[in-house]
């Protein structure tokens, strides 16, 4: 199923206004072409539709100062519905049409499929939903280039605050999806334990759901059946089956911290459980909302300006900084950029400030530009920074 967004209809636009006679240089509406896919429907959704608009504001703020060396920017939207069948077909789609480079693509099991059609095509993978390994190889990927933290470091950052929290290795448990993107955050937090000393950690308690079902009570089952009653639990899922899997086990584990990865979607997850949200803990790979930082600034801003009707969310806010590092890679690939060229911009672009307090690398052997991570906590209906000493009583 093919989306078009505000930039395709824009292009339509100006086409018309072309073929009308209009007395413009048709060098003036070259368009730079992306493409983003992503799920639009299903369960997924707001992750996609989050990223996309995210994308779109910064396009649309580029844009509005003349775009990038003259040439508008353009986003193609397709919808995968989280499907991997879907996101091949998509890929293949969008490649065919000569798209300069995929951005914002959503998911670790569609990336699995994707990745393989990038580097066949030579065609740039970038700023990808998805913290997981398979887009972190070394050596990297040439057509592969992340802007995120991976779930390795969200994970870790998981594992440390706990353990600095006071509770003990076999006190963690795992809850997660049944495919790579859960095999992607599981493995991460094994990694962090085996970091700490621990041997043991594949014993830990660790329950399972399939994806795009919220059948969770088999995995509760599996957890509550621990040697050693779990203090924590590690979630890595969407939203929905997440917050079900909270739901169901604060009535067998009600003094029980709950732990996700960024993917399962801040604000669908607490606007999911509503009052059961207070405690639940998630890790962001972006600054707080209303950080002071000028790259903050600019995200509310442009918001407000381009979509008026969204609030800010932690999704959109990836989107917009990933673009925002993406555009620095066009205007450093020249007039008219290839596929390639825009690839070699990126990895020369070495440290550079986008305005987030700390600089952002990327180089021929570092293909992911950020590693920092932000664990908050829902109080009051608020995303708070987790305080890990006093997280327990």
């Amino acid at each position: 199923m093919r989306r078009l967004g505000f930039f395709s209809l824009n292009r339509i636009v100006l086409r018309a206004t072309i073929l009308a006679g209009a007395l413009v240089s048709p060098l003036a509406y070259a368009e730079l072409t992306f493409g983003i896919v992503a799920p639009a429907t299903g369960g997924a959704a707001s992750l996609g539709l989050g990223m996309q608009k995210g994308i779109e504001t910064y396009f649309a703020e580029v844009n509005a100062a003349g775009g990038v060396n003259g040439q508008p920017l353009n986003l193609v939207a397709m919808d995968d519905q989280y499907q991997p069948l879907e996101a091949a077909r998509n890929t293949r789609q969008l490649i065919e049409d000569d798209l300069l480079a995929a951005i914002g693509n959503v998911g670790t099991p569609t990336a699995a499929v994707t990745i393989p059609l990038h580097n066949e095509y030579k065609t740039l993978l970038y700023g990808a939903f998805t913290g997981a390994g398979i887009l972190r190889r070394s050596p990297p990927d040439r057509y592969v280039i992340n802007y995120r933290a991976s779930y390795v470091q969200e994970t870790a950052a998981m594992v440390d605050g706990l353990l600095q929290a006071g509770i003990l290795p076999e006190e963690i448990a795992f809850f997660t999806q049944n495919d790579s993107f859960g095999d992607a955050g599981y493995n991460g937090a094994m990694q962090a334990l085996a970091s700490h000393g621990v041997e043991n950690s594949a014993s830990l308690a660790h329950g399972r759901f399939t994806r795009g079902t919220r059948n969770v009570h088999q995995g509760l089952a599996s957890i509550l059946q621990a040697p050693v009653t779990p203090r924590a639990v590690i979630i890595v899922g969407t939203s929905g089956p997440a917050a079900d899997f909270i739901r169901e086990a604060k009535n067998d584990l009600p003094d029980a911290v709950f732990l996700n990865v960024s993917f399962v979607g801040s604000q669908a997850l607490m606007d999911e459980l509503g009052e059961q949200a207070e405690g639940v803990i998630i890790t962001q790979v972006v600054p707080p909302l209303d950080a002071d930082l000028p790259a903050v600034e600019e995200y509310r801003q442009a918001l407000a300006s381009y979509s008026p009707d969204s609030a800010p969310d932690f999704i959109s806010l990836e989107g917009y900084l990933a673009a925002k590092l993406f555009v620095e890679g066009v205007k450093a690939a020249g007039a008219n950029p290839n596929r390639e060229a825009i690839v070699d911009g990126l990895l020369g672009l070495g440290t550079i400030d986008i305005g987030l307090g700390e600089p952002l690398t990327l180089g021929r052997d570092d293909h992911q530009a950020s590693d920092a991570v932000w664990p908050t906590i829902i109080t009051n209906g608020r995303f708070e920074s987790v305080e890990w000493a006093s997280l327990l009583p």
